[in-house]
């Protein structure tokens, strides 16, 4: 101890002799520089030093994101590079945009107001010619996903209350009391699904993105009131909805993207070691949309609990199967409100719940937490202004769609649906296991209702392409591994459906197998290529490209300028059915 005493008051003396000799040292070293010399280094240091923070720190991007971003703008500024780089991007995109939604012979867009309104024949008329603009039949289970429910007595039960109700407004509560009080009633509902206490509330959104935006908005408010966070951070797998990422954007957040485990469940270890002070929430998803797989929420739980940050499950997809699954004969590990440390969950009606499209519920432990997630104008000329969601106006009749369905539907009625839907997927990922070059992707304790199915022994790109060129099939295809899922929903549930995807799904792959080395279509390879791209802005302007013709009204492709016709006419389908863009 005595010997650490002396090394101490030596360590200090030392460095009170470096401070006071410091400025004598400095002064000798600038005596002969000239005075405006010394203001311009000193003022052109400062400016850089600062630029550098700013640059470093003023972001919601990770730096490393941001240094690739930086690095690939920079080249493309490189004069004859950036030009080389544009045009080949433009003709790639030219054949693109120019097939994309493309009207049949004699189909034309409506752009202008008839002169004079007319008749309801006319008006029925005409929409049962756009009708005939579907292809893809959904009612015999071709799509992964999309159609969750499909029955002549539901679709007859949204039709008559659409009739009564469209015009109502829960932003009226005053006018529409029966609207505000079947609102409460489902978010209720839903809360104690989830095993909610008496503290538990929520709200009814749009969709499952609004419930995840309006539960980060919450959190953001909540790090932020309670300390000084510049960029509060989301902490979850890379397996997590891209909704999260949207959050981020939109509030000026950050992400944490962590790795998943061998099973695809989110890596406890990393995502604790990713964890600091401006951790706003952790994310567990139940399940996640890429592989079907339940994050293991008590452990994230467990997580949050230690460290003080609050517990977001994203429970969109299986919002209406999990809670039934115990019921129906496949018991899961707790995910919801009984798992102490989980603080909020986002649970789509419109999926699992077969409510109409545009709803869902966000959910929370308590009140103090939503309190963050309202928008408040107290100042505005136009009187006090508050709003729990992004929506202002909506239509009465989708929250009294919501409520009628529940009830249509009641418990044993989901459990029923559920133990065919989940019976339905075990069976499907048993078969495609014993399938030889597949591979599906996590174990049947963790799964839900999505089938992640991939290949280490050719490119499964190819395997679903053929399954949509020649078979006809609606897949959703993955990246980061390649890989395409098949999520089965209550149509998917009928005689023959599942059996019929099997045989189309051995007959191609035997056909790849046999043939290895086959030309890859133009989709699988586009796609492919998009996943390898380094340069992510290049895809991202593809992606802007095709969600710009979304809401084209001509059939000239928009904000294109290719020089090569010839590449046009060579590859005009490619990407032609861009299914695997998800426009939400």
């Amino acid at each position: 101890a005595e010997y650490m005493g002396e090394t101490m008051q030596s360590l200090i003396d030392y460095s009170v002799d470096v401070i006071r000799c410091a400025p004598i040292k400095i002064d000798n070293l600038c005596k002969d520089v000239p005075p405006w010399k010394l203001i311009v280094i000193s003022t052109a240091s400062t400016i850089a030093s600062v630029q550098l923070y700013i640059a470093l720190t003023d972001s919601n991007k990770p730096l490393p994101m941001r240094l690739k971003q930086w690095f690939f703008r920079s080249v493309r500024k490189l004069p004859v590079i950036g030009a080389n780089i544009q045009r080949e991007v433009d003709e790639r995109l030219a054949p693109v945009l120019s097939e994309m939604f493309k009207l049949p012979e004699g189909c034309t867009y409506i752009v202008n107001l008839p002169s004079k309104g007319w008749d309801k024949c006319k008006i029925f008329d005409t929409l049962k010619e756009y009708d005939k603009l579907e292809t893809i039949n959904y009612r015999d289970g071709k799509c992964s996903g999309s159609v969750y429910f499909y029955g002549d007595e539901t679709m007859e039960l949204y039709r008559e209350i659409y009739a009564s109700y469209s015009h109502t407004n829960p932003l009226h509560a005053d006018i529409w009391p029966n609207v505000r009080k079947m609102e409460a009633e489902v978010v209720r509902i839903c809360c104690n699904l989830f095993h909610g206490g008496k503290e538990s509330c929520g709200n009814m959104t749009t969709g499952g993105t609004e419930s995840i935006l309006m539960a980060m908005r919450a959190y953001r408010g909540a790090l932020q009131n309670r300390r000084s966070v510049k960029y509060p951070e989301i902490l979850a797998a890379v397996s997590v909805h891209a909704a999260f990422d949207k959050a981020a954007d939109y509030f000026q957040m950050r992400i944490r993207h962590v790795d998943v485990d061998k099973l695809g469940r989110v890596d406890i270890r990393a995502m604790e070691r990713s964890i600091n002070r401006s951790t706003a929430v952790l994310v567990a998803s139940a399940p996640s949309f890429p592989h079907g797989i339940v994050d293991d929420v008590v452990a994230v739980a467990k997580l949050g609990k230690r460290y003080g940050i609050p517990v977001h499950v994203d429970c969109c997809l299986g919002g209406f199967l999990l809670p039934f699954m115990d019921d129906a004969g496949y018991p899961m590990e707790p995910f919801d409100f009984r798992v102490d440390g989980v603080t909020s969950i986002s649970v789509d009606t419109h999926k699992y719940g077969f409510t109409p499209k545009g709803t869902s519920v966000v959910l929370y432990s308590n009140r103090e937490i939503r309190r963050f997630q309202y928008f408040l104008a107290t100042e505005w000329t136009g009187g006090m202004y508050a709003s729990p969601t992004m929506s202002g106006s909506r239509s009465g009749a989708n929250v009294i769609a919501t409520w009628a369905v529940l009830m249509r539907f009641g418990r044993t009625g989901y459990v029923d649906t559920t133990r065919k839907i989940i019976s339905t997927t075990r069976y499907l990922a048993e078969s495609i296991r014993r399938i030889p070059g597949l591979i599906v992707y996590g174990g049947d304790r963790q799964r839900v209702s999505v089938i992640g199915i991939g290949s280490d022994d050719f490119d499964s790109y190819r395997l679903s392409a053929a399954l949509v060129d020649q078979h006809g099939w609606n897949l959703n295809v993955l990246q980061y591994p390649p890989s395409f899922h098949f999520c089965v929903t209550n149509v998917h549930t009928q005689d023959g459906v599942a059996d019929s995807f099997l045989d189309n799904l051995r007959t191609c792959t035997a056909e790849i197998i046999a043939n290895p080395k086959a030309i890859v279509p133009d989709q699988a390879a586009i796609y492919g290529m998009a996943a390898a791209v380094p340069d992510r802005s290049i895809v991202r302007q593809l992606t802007s490209a095709v969600i710009d013709c979304l809401t084209r009204s001509d059939d000239a492709p928009p904000n294109v300028e290719s020089e090569s016709e010839d590449y046009r006419i060579k590859v005009a389908k490619v990407l032609s059915n861009m299914n695997s863009i998800h426009c939400h």
